[in-house]
């Protein structure tokens, strides 16, 4: 179980990085921080010890067959989430000294999966510096 410390740095961590996007709001969805593009499409889930479950962690939208090759590969850092799982969402723990450019790259990458094509335009502008 995450300590109170662990847990705020972690929300710190993906609050961060997915608001940093274009036209993202946080508002909470079945009683934890979610993150939707322009109010609408959730991509990401900050998930502290849901229903007992134990894990500090962010459920977040993957391209097609990232989730099972994560998982396979790497099952001690992610995890097929409840109830997104089956649409092919990842699990990421936060809770084992997680890279936070690495985390912020996955958030980027589950936001490009729900981003209308102008935010994505707009996302890869600011990238480049134009």
């Amino acid at each position: 179980m995450a300590t109170e410390r662990q847990a705020q740095r972690a929300l710190a961590l993906v609050r961060g990085a997915c608001l940093a996007l274009p036209e993202v709001e946080e508002r909470l969805s079945h009683g934890t921080p979610s993150f939707f593009v322009r109010g609408k499409k959730c991509f990401a889930m900050y998930q502290d010890d849901h229903h007992g479950d134990g894990i500090l962690g962010v459920w977040c939208a993957a391209p097609a067959g990232v989730q099972g090759e994560l998982v396979e590969a790497e099952p001690e850092r992610f995890f097929v989430p409840p109830y997104v799982g089956h649409r092919g969402w990842l699990g990421v723990h936060l809770d084992r000294s997680p890279d936070p450019v690495e985390v912020a790259a996955i958030l980027t990458e589950a936001y490009r999966q729900v981003a209308p094509k102008v935010l994505l335009r707009q996302l890869d502008a600011d990238a480049d510096g134009s």
